[in-house]
């Protein structure tokens, strides 16, 4: 019998007391994950796993500990204490470490209407094979396709996190997806797409059809790949990778970064970080979205807020730690697993859409790049340059002219996110919905 993951996590605050902490709190996870791979037409893969993670941290003043363990016997909830306490009596005193004050702490929330959690019951290996099949039969239907390599998986997970601060409170999700690489060609000249899609409720997602087209269709629209131009172009970035622009973007203003100083937005709270009329909302309460979650890694209320408004950022991404140091709140963003501290993370983002199409977009660039893939970074996050490898479409005169590859696009960000024009593609299902973005003035290094 799988133990109750409430009963789990004070069974730890009650070890940690007894070992001498003077305030402590406890993670237990318990999850199922089914997963199918096919290949060439068989199977490759299955696996399933299942199991049930315990964390303590404690604190002895303003030192901590963190220790975790897979055994959920007294005896090792009684051995992961004594030897939490013992390791935070060695570590440093940290004046930011400690547990959320009482009044801080989420109270009530409803978690009917997260609605995180499907309650059809955990689809068997077979059922998650014939999808992948089918998924693989719809790509290779495609003339021109040689290969594919399908898979489908399925989770369920649930957690519950407690405090000797009073908090107390748990969740279950679950996730079902579907996803396809075709390839085409041969040697030198094979090319390679995919498609995929993820839902939280099994029934939400769209047909495997629909999904092995797509990926024969990205495929075969890469052949005859060359390199393009070197120069000074506009870029459209498709929704497809126009998200990674938003994640650098988070990465710079993440609590941990700002709080070291070593962030290329350390000087642009209140400032101007988007063009004016855009903003970037961060909801962590949208319903059957894989990121929402009631409360943050501390037991804090999460909340909707506006991370940048109007173009302007209004603050940081924080957890309780980065807060204090910087002499902040915390803005419930801290994210954690059992083995570690928090850390500062964010959830749910919508980035403002635009009133363009992406084919606008394209008409309106006139020349250049047409961005559908990504490989490697170069990021200086001191000083926000920026470089990437990339592949897509080149444009000529507004219309797709011929597929290239092996390009690098640089720029700096600070410079480059205020010159972003979105169109109105987001998916709506995603946790992040970023649109394909047009900016001008990249410089490519291709042929």
């Amino acid at each position: 019998m799988t133990p109750n993951l409430s009963d789990l996590s004070h069974a730890l605050l009650d070890a940690a007391r007894k070992a001498g902490a003077d305030s402590a709190d406890a993670l237990a996870v318990t999850g199922t994950s089914v997963s199918i791979e096919i290949r060439k037409c068989a199977l490759e893969q299955a696996e399933r796993s299942e199991g049930i993670e315990i964390g303590l941290r404690v604190f002895l003043g303003r030192r901590q500990a963190c220790v975790s363990a897979s055994d959920t016997s007294p005896a090792t909830i009684q051995a992961l204490a004594e030897r939490a306490v013992a390791m935070a009596r060695e570590a440093p005193e940290d004046p930011n470490a400690g547990l959320a004050d009482p009044g801080q702490l989420a109270r009530n929330w409803d978690l009917a209407a997260l609605d995180l959690a499907d309650p059809a019951p955990e689809p068997g290996a077979s059922v998650l094979e014939a999808s992948a099949r089918a998924v693989e039969a719809a790509a290779l239907e495609t003339a021109g396709i040689t290969q594919v390599e399908a898979a489908a998986a399925y989770s369920r997970r649930a957690l519950h996190l407690a405090g000797t601060n009073g908090f107390s409170g748990g969740y279950g999700r679950t996730s079902t997806s579907l996803s396809a690489v075709a390839f085409t060609g041969q040697g030198t000249e094979m090319q390679r797409d995919y498609a995929g899609e993820g839902r939280v409720y099994a029934s939400d997602m769209p047909g495997a059809t629909e999904i092995g087209h797509l990926a024969a269709e990205r495929t075969l629209a890469r052949v005859g790949s060359v390199k393009p131009r070197t120069g000074t172009y506009p870029v459209v970035y498709d929704e497809r990778v126009a998200a990674s622009l938003v994640g650098h973007l988070l990465s710079a203003i993440n609590g941990t970064s700002i709080a070291r100083g070593s962030s290329w937005a350390r000087d642009l709270l209140g400032k101007q970080v988007l063009p004016a009329g855009i903003s970037l909302v961060e909801d962590p309460h949208r319903a059957r979205i894989g990121s929402s979650r009631p409360f943050d890694g501390e037991g804090l209320a999460t909340q909707r807020r506006e991370i940048v408004a109007d173009g302007v950022l209004t603050g940081w991404v924080l957890d309780l730690a980065t807060g204090r140091k910087l002499g902040m709140p915390s803005t419930a963003n801290a994210s954690r697993g059992t083995g570690a501290p928090p850390s500062p993370s964010t959830t749910n983002l919508d980035l403002t859409q635009g009133a363009l199409s992406r084919d606008d977009l394209i008409a309106q660039m006139g020349t250049g790049l047409l961005v559908t893939s990504m490989i490697g970074s170069t990021i200086n996050p001191t000083t926000g340059d920026y470089s990437r490898g990339a592949s897509g479409f080149w444009i000529e005169n507004g219309q797709l002219a011929y597929p290239v590859h092996e390009c690098t696009i640089a720029g700096n960000l600070k410079d480059m996110l205020l010159r972003i024009i979105p169109a109105n593609d987001a998916r709506q299902h995603l946790s992040t919905r970023v649109p394909s973005i047009l900016i001008d003035g990249m410089t490519l290094a291709g042929a």
